[in-house]
């Protein structure tokens, strides 16, 4: 009887897919989808006190990520509107620098391995970050902000990763795994581009982004939070979108050009998508070998080393690459690729 059921939730979910992949060839997505222009309400993530919110007129809260699986992974409440409160709207990324003091949040304890990173999320970067004169202390800030981003998006694709293993073992074992497993699969193939039973090329595709590539392609990409991408549309990391996407147009596009540069709903987003499309784009077939080839010998996986694969990232080519490596080696960006999120809520 658990068979002929097995079967029928399998006829029945297999008729859901069908369904839904030809609603998508009717209605084609683009391979990493466009969010309408972002709230730019400066919410940042999780802070409590007494195990309650504080008080709003004691300055910024956070907003934690509350689950995956959804594309609305931050909350839509916003505490407090940059265009309505100019004072704040000046002074935010302040507000932001004394809030990450306060908390005891310390990169140099977070390099040698003293501190976990806090889970703190912001949904969008200050609008005044780009206004602070003190170059040392603009690029800490920065660190600070997108540091939490760039694990929590790592913890997501390690916990995938985890679960591709552990079905590759069952299968391995010629175990027939029941139908929402096998259904994982077909949604984890669709999401990674490959072919459905192809569990060994989304294990290569579904891995992680060394923490220190990331924060150097974030700050080039953004000019350290600064950038009009970035404060008009969360776009941290300037990947393009077509014509009919949504996005923000390039003041400098030539007139025979159509791209515009994505926008999304939060930073999370942003951090999300990159990571997406360097595990799938076939202009980066060459990192992920290279990452595959760092895991077999049981290597770490190091941003230094797969930042040679990025050469199509930008029209630069060769002079990006040194531009991300300098990024890495002055900024001491390696020390973060060990960091990790703290177990607490």
């Amino acid at each position: 009887m658990s068979k002929i059921f097995d079967c029928f939730a399998l006829i029945t979910v297999g008729g859901l897919v069908s369904s839904l992949v030809a609603v998508a060839i009717l209605n084609p997505p683009e391979k990493a989808i466009g969010t309408p222009r972002a709230d730019l309400k400066f919410t940042l993530a999780p802070k409590m006190v007494g195990g309650a919110p504080q008080d709003e007129a004691r300055g910024p809260r956070f907003l934690p990520i509350k689950a995956r699986g959804s594309e609305t992974l931050l909350p839509s409440v916003s505490i407090r509107s940059l265009s309505e409160h100019k004072t704040e709207t000046e002074n935010s990324a302040n507000i932001l620098d004394k809030t990450f003091k306060d908390m005891g949040y310390d990169l140099e304890q977070v390099r040698i391995g003293a501190q976990q990173v806090p889970r703190v999320f912001l949904a969008s970067m200050p609008n005044d970050i780009g206004a602070i004169l003190e170059i040392p202390r603009k690029k800490s800030l920065f660190f600070k902000a997108v540091l939490p981003l760039i694990l929590k998006v790592n913890a997501e694709i390690s916990e995938d990763r985890q679960r591709l293993w552990d079905l590759k073992s069952r299968l391995v074992k010629a175990e027939v795994l029941p139908a929402s497993e096998r259904l994982w699969l077909i949604v984890m193939a669709e999401r990674y581009n490959v072919k459905r039973g192809s569990i060994n090329k989304l294990i290569k595709r579904v891995d992680i982004i060394p923490v220190s590539l990331a924060l150097a392609q974030a700050a080039e990409e953004s000019g350290w939070g600064a950038s009009r991408f970035t404060r008009e549309g969360n776009a941290m990391f300037g990947q393009w979108t077509t014509a009919k996407g949504e996005g923000l147009v390039p003041l400098d596009r030539d007139e025979n050009k159509t791209h515009k540069v994505k926008a999304f709903k939060s930073l999370f987003h942003s951090v999300r998508a990159y990571a997406r499309n360097l595990n799938t784009h076939r202009a980066y077939q060459g990192l992920r070998s290279v990452r595959l080839q760092l895991r077999k010998k049981g290597a770490p996986i190091r941003g230094h080393i797969l930042a040679e694969s990025l050469l199509s990232y930008s029209e630069r080519g060769d002079d990006y690459v040194k531009a991300l490596r300098a990024l890495m080696t002055v900024n001491k960006l390696k020390y973060f690729d060990e960091a990790v999120l703290n177990i607490d809520a």
